[in-house]
């Protein structure tokens, strides 16, 4: 087991850190926020500082959706890491929070999407996630000009109408 100090409350979150306007990290402006805490360790993560679960800062979901309440020009949210679903219960919370907001929710993580399937724990924040990128990033099969995902392997699973693209 990796010791952490990631909190349990779903009100909180463990983050590296949070970009205010992306376009890169899925459809249209979004707020991303990066999670704290990794174990996949992918050879050639752009986000190596994310691993350690001891590393970032705690903050207060109600934070972050005070942040996008005051950028009228987003689109959603997008959840990378690190790794989201090793903080799947405040991920969870805020992924419904901003949904509510009429805003989607975009989510990357390593595990892939059948795994996260066959355990209980994952579906509520699987139910909140309009655009899930699942699978580890393989630096040898990196390709810079595929959008919103960092190597061929990965799939962008459109989660809204139960369908792959690529």
């Amino acid at each position: 087991m990796i010791e952490s100090n990631i909190s349990q409350s779903i009100d909180k979150l463990r983050i590296s850190g949070i970009v205010d306007e992306s376009i890169v990290d899925g459809p249209g402006i979004r707020l991303t926020v990066f999670t704290q805490g990794c174990s996949h360790n992918c050879t050639g993560c752009h986000n190596p500082g994310t691993h350690d679960y001891n590393g970032g800062v705690e903050i207060q979901i109600n934070d972050i959706i005070n942040m996008i309440e005051e950028n009228p020009l987003l689109d959603g949210i997008t959840i990378s890491g690190g790794e989201p679903f090793d903080q799947v219960g405040p991920c969870a919370n805020l992924a419904k929070k901003v949904k509510k907001m009429g805003l989607n929710v975009v989510v990357y993580t390593g595990y892939n999407y059948e795994y996260l399937l066959k355990n209980e724990k994952y579906k509520e924040l699987l139910s909140e996630t309009d655009i899930l990128v699942d699978g580890k990033f393989d630096i040898k099969k990196m390709d810079l000009t595929v959008p919103f995902k960092g190597s061929t392997n990965q799939r962008i699973i459109d989660l809204n109408k139960g369908a792959m693209a690529s």
